[in-house]
């Protein structure tokens, strides 16, 4: 099923990957005390057209929760997620943070 995808935390690169065939996409990250900062997001056309995109950021987003850390979007691609779906993930954001 498309929603059984698996992320795995590449922490060497510093960025959360989802490799479908021959395909990997990458959120880059950045840490820093409690917040994670998604600075870059790389999808391959194929996988985007395939809709991969919602179900990669979710996975991020839930791998963010269960982690217990905030999470600053600065990649407009993240930002743009965040945005559309502000109620679900609003809490992720830290205190004085808006999208």
């Amino acid at each position: 099923m498309i929603e059984d995808v698996e992320i795995t935390d590449n922490e060497f690169l510093r960025q959360f990957e989802l490799e479908i065939g021959d395909n990997m996409a990458r959120i880059e990250y950045a840490l820093q005390d409690r917040k994670i900062f998604l600075t870059k997001y790389e999808m391959p056309e194929e996988l985007e057209d395939q809709g991969f995109r919602e179900i990669f950021i979710k996975a991020v987003f839930e791998e963010v929760k269960r982690r217990e850390i905030s999470l600053v979007p600065t990649s407009p691609e993240i930002a743009g997620f965040l945005r559309k779906n502000r109620r679900k993930y609003k809490s992720l954001l830290p205190v004085g943070i808006n999208i």
